[in-house]
Parts: structure tokens; sequence; C-alpha cells
């Protein structure tokens, strides 16, 4: 109680139902991008780089989603870019169910991640805007674990439910979830703009310049990041760790979780170099460890250093992208960051699965430590004090 007299509250009511929708939205993407590879592999007798492709064309998708969304966010509002990217969401979720070939399945997830990206843009924008702004670091800190939590969750219950049922079972139950979750929207009555702050604007923007400065650190954070969402499971299966591999984001979310709210206060009064530096160290070590090793423990305790340096990753580079725009910019500035980490994730699984024939899972592990230091040695150049400054 002796916070809340002068710590503006960053819990009420509308954060908490858009950070349960974007919980639930994230949740019902993961479940299906760590899936989805393997079940092209046994559907189609494909390899793994169109495998990886079936689960990162999703992430394409979601891309192109926040760049429409963050070009109109300002002139249509956050709230009605959710409205209808949740009616389109369910029209191309209902085309999973037809199998008319990879072709067509590659297609409806392309659709389904436009869907996604426009409701997740539209929910980071309205959870930023709904935070205290001398409190932005720790409520973004929150409001991410709404997407680090839904990693963890759903890839977790995704494994568990497909030793039982089949994969278009699975999609079910996601659907069901996702149809109970969005009784929530009446709850959600904040806007970034209204009738007379409104802005058409004049010329198509795609991105926010001055987060431009983060662009090499997420995209390449991205990419390593990327070849635990899509070929861990087979990796698993590979050196037959499948149990410890299925708790593997359970790990990852605890380290997260019990970081964040941490991290979050330190970068609002240190700024973030603070926590971002060691970040990429960390992740570095956990990718060590993941790719020597064939010991489930090992596999676990890497989910958990990699938590710590991702989890922890994602929200300082997303605060300093916001925070380095002007203040009308939020919007498009979450879409900037949203647009360059998808990029990592979309096109990593296709550039990962060429390598594997050469390298073996292990050995994809282990390179990938290279990108991850060359992201600190560019956050180092084309951020460094600056970032820390703009944070004060």
């Amino acid at each position: 109680m002796a916070t809340s007299a002068y710590a503006p509250k960053i819990w009420t009511k509308e954060f908490i139902a858009i950070f349960a929708f974007h919980f639930v939205l994230m949740g019902a993407m993961y479940s299906t991008l760590v899936t989805v590879g393997n079940y092209t592999i046994e559907k189609y007798d494909v390899n793994p780089s169109i495998a990886g492709f079936a689960a990162s064309i999703f992430i394409v998708g979601v891309l192109i989603g926040r760049g429409v969304t963050g070009y109109q966010i300002n002139h249509l509002g956050a709230r009605k870019i959710m409205m209808g990217g949740t009616v389109l969401y369910f029209l191309t979720y209902i085309l999973y169910f037809f199998d008319f070939g990879l072709t067509f399945l590659i297609v409806t997830r392309l659709l389904n991640g436009f869907a996604t990206g426009m409701i997740s843009t539209a929910l980071n924008t309205l959870a930023t805007i709904s935070v205290p702004e001398e409190r932005r670091g720790e409520g973004i800190s929150y409001f991410s674990l709404s997407m680090v939590v839904a990693s963890a969750v759903g890839p977790f219950i995704a494994f568990l439910l497909l030793e039982h049922i089949s994969f278009e079972t699975m999609l079910i139950y996601v659907g069901i979830l996702m149809l109970i979750v969005i009784l929530m929207i009446p709850l959600i009555k904040i806007n970034n703009v209204t009738k007379e702050t409104a802005v058409k604007p004049e010329k198509f923007v795609l991105i926010e310049k001055n987060s431009l400065r983060m662009l090499m650190p997420i995209f390449l954070m991205g990419l390593a990041y990327s070849s635990v969402l899509s070929f861990l499971n087979t990796y698993a299966i590979e050196i037959d760790v499948v149990t410890a591999a299925s708790f593997f984001f359970i790990v990852y979310a605890a380290a997260v979780l019990s970081t964040r709210p941490f991290t979050g206060r330190l970068i609002d009064q240190k700024g973030p170099n603070v926590v971002i530096y060691p970040t990429f160290i960390i992740m570095a070590i956990g990718f060590y460890l993941l790719g020597s090793t064939t010991s489930g423990i090992v596999i676990l305790i890497a989910g958990f250093i990699i938590g710590l340096g991702f989890g922890n990753f994602q929200s300082a580079a997303q605060i300093i992208c916001v925070n380095v725009a002007p203040k009308e910019n939020v919007g498009l500035a979450t879409s900037t960051f949203f647009i360059i980490l998808e990029i990592g994730l979309g096109f990593g699984p296709v550039i990962l699965g060429l390598a594997i024939p050469f390298t073996g899972y292990g050995g994809m592990y282990l390179w990938l430590i290279v990108p991850i230091i060359l992201a600190g040695i560019f956050y180092l150049l084309m951020v460094g004090k600056r970032g820390s400054k703009s944070m004060q």
C-alpha cells in the first residue's frame, strides 16, 4: 500500500485484459511454431529447410501484419486494428482444417500470421500507453512476460498433447482457448488516438528511423533464437532427450520470470546498458551448452541460461526502440522492434536449415555463438552510451 502512495499503478484492469489476450495469442503462435516443422516432415516427407520454412512463414506473415499496422496505427487507432485483426484471425484459422497440400498449409500460416501481427502490435501499443511514462521500462518488462511465458507454456503443452492427440486436434483446443479470451475485449477501452488526434499518414512509413539503431543486435539475436523455436524438437529426438526438451521452455520462462521485474526497474533507474551487455555473454554460454551436450539435465540448464540472456535482451531492446522515438510514434516504434525481431525469427530457420546437413543440429547451435557475439559488438558500436542516455 505504501508503494501505491507514490508510484502510479501498472496493473489496471485494462492492462490485465491486454496482457491476458496477448498471452493466449502468443501461446497459440508458439504452440504451432515449434511443432509444425516436425508435422510437415512426417506428413509431406520434406527436408529440414522446407519444414523450417513451413514453420517460419508464420513469422513472415506476422512481420507483414506489423508493417501494415505500424503504418496505420496513428490513423485508425490500436483498438480498431485489434478488433479487425481478431476477426481476420478466426477467418484464417479455419483454413488449418482443410488439407489441400503443403502449399495450402504454407499460405494458411502466412495469412494467420498476418492477423496475429496486427493483433500483437495493437496490443503492445495499448499496453505501452496504458502504463505511467515514468514506469515504462518496468511496465514493458511486465507486459513482455505475456510473450515469454507463452513461449514456454505454448510449446510445453503442445509437446505433451502431441504425444496423445493429432496436430489437427491440438489446433481445435488452441482455437477454443482463443474464443474464450476474446471475451475480455470489452474491458479494453483505451486507445492511442481519438477522432481529434487521428492522423492520416501522407505516405507509407514502415519503420521508425530512430529505432534502427537496434537493427543488427535485434536481428542477430532473433536469428539465433529462431533455431530453438524451429529445431529444438527435432534435435531432442535425435539425441534422445525429448522429455527434458519438453520442459526447456518452462525452464526458460522461469529464468525470465525470476529476473524480468528486477531488470525492468533497473533499466528505468540506470538505463538499458547495465542489463543488455550481459545478455550477449549469457546467451552465448547457453548456446554452447545446448550444442555440446546430449544430457537432458544440461539441456535444461541451457534453457535457463538462454532465458536469462534472450528473455531480458528482448525487453531491453524494445524499451530502447520506444524511448528513442518521438512520443507520437510509440506504435510505430513498437512495430519496428517486432519487425526487426521477426525478420530474424522468420528467415532464420530457412537459412539455418540449409546449414544443418553440413553442421548437424549440435554444430548449428555452436556456430550460432558467432552472430550472438556480433550482436553485442553492433550494439556497442551503434548504440553504446547513447542507449543509456536515451532512458534518462
